[in-house]
């Protein structure tokens, strides 16, 4: 006969094949109303009462019913149609979108979301990274394993998606916590040399993108920034410009989106030479008679597509016979330079955009040796015609 306990605990009794079983009622349907009963088991009565107490205690703390059907691909549906669409900005929607649906899903979907733990994910995450790569035409000749930053990207995704499960009540607890994560792979940062920056730009004239170049050189903006100057952001008598927008490909599709962060959001001051460059920019596109609203617009006067201007970017180098860098790289050009030339680092990190300037600084620490180098002939020199006056 099952032991009575007090109302909520639960009964335990042991049953004709010698285990003890403790019951207790987990919720009642949606539909008929009707108590539903869960069950632990254990050898001794001892541990079946330890067994009840943990599931009466989950039973508290979670929204046992759904907590105990829903699966991962479910909770994804779930958690990013209302918070991940109705939160983000429209490339972090994409990029999460892609994620779920090509490396997470295929593997996790159908697990219960219930039964993840550190371990599952950690294996997941040393599975993708050994043989994760999508069997795509571009993917051809690539590694069998995602990057370690994509990894990293799909356990963010993860994180934050158990993050909320945790407060919906669905698990107690985010397996995505304590995850070892593959280290950081950090770019090789290059710029153009100082010697090449002549015949670069004689190149860049030749090729008709001077203008585009020569600003982002001037200003280190960022490609998509680049591309989402309108003349409306200009003010030629301040000479200064405004940067309010991006340009980026969603979908396959070239749009204009938010800035990447609040800091991004900034006015920067021209000088003479770039605003003179700008002036004829602007009495060249209207007698071309593409008098445009962007600055550096497209062959029709509509949006820059950015890629063309990469692949602009790479036989313009390939002609000047120098090595190949990224257009962000003309972006590391212009710090380097400012650094070089006395740019102080917080002046400098307003001008990119950054969120610090100790980003700024520790983006930019190979520079540091030059500027420490400069610093000490700089207090030598004065020392020195300190001693002789």
């Amino acid at each position: 006969m099952a032991k009575r306990r007090a109302n909520g605990e639960g009964s335990i009794r042991k049953r004709k094949d010698g285990r003890w079983e403790g019951r207790f009622t987990a919720g009642r349907d949606t539909v008929t109303g009707k108590p539903i009963y869960k069950n632990v088991l254990g050898k001794t009565q001892a541990e079946v009462k330890d067994k009840l107490k943990a599931a009466l205690d989950q039973v508290e703390r979670l929204d046992f019913l759904r907590a105990d059907e829903i699966t991962v691909g479910q909770w994804l549906d779930e958690w990013y149609n209302n918070y991940v669409v109705t939160t983000l900005r429209p490339s972090t929607i994409r990029n999460f979108e892609t994620l779920i649906r090509l490396h997470i899903k295929p593997i996790l979907g159908k697990v219960k979301l219930k039964t993840l733990t550190p371990i599952y994910l950690q294996k997941l995450y040393a599975r993708l990274l050994k043989s994760g790569r999508i069997d795509r035409p571009e993917s051809q000749n690539q590694p069998d394993g995602l990057s370690a930053k994509t990894v990293r990207n799909i356990h963010s995704v993860l994180y934050s998606a158990c993050d909320k499960a945790v407060l919906e009540r669905l698990i107690p607890f985010n397996p995505a916590i304590g995850c070892k994560l593959p280290k950081k792979e950090h770019t090789e940062m290059k710029t153009l040399p100082l010697d090449g920056l002549n015949r670069f730009l004689a190149e860049c004239k030749e090729s008709g993108c001077f203008e585009a170049f020569y600003f982002a050189l001037s200003t280190g903006l960022r490609r998509g920034e680049l591309f989402g100057l309108k003349w409306d952001d200009l003010d030629m008598k301040s000479h200064i410009i405004h940067i309010q927008r991006q340009v980026q490909r969603i979908d396959g599709e070239i749009v204009t989106t938010e800035l990447k962060t609040k800091n991004a959001y900034r006015s920067i001051l021209l000088g003479e030479d770039v605003i003179a460059m700008l002036k004829s920019l602007k009495e060249k596109q209207k007698n071309d008679g593409l008098p445009s609203e962007y600055i550096f617009c497209s062959p029709t006067g509509g949006i820059m597509e950015p890629g063309s201007q990469r692949k602009r970017l790479q036989r313009i180098l390939e002609r000047c016979g120098m090595e190949k860098i990224r257009f962000h790289d003309l972006r590391h050009t212009f710090a380097t330079l400012a650094l070089q030339n006395g740019v102080d680092v917080k002046t400098l990190s307003m001008m990119l955009g950054h969120y610090s300037a100790a980003f700024t600084l520790d983006t930019y620490a190979h520079v540091s040796p030059k500027m420490q180098q400069d610093a000490v002939e700089k207090v030598s020199g004065f020392l020195q015609q300190a001693v002789v006056g």
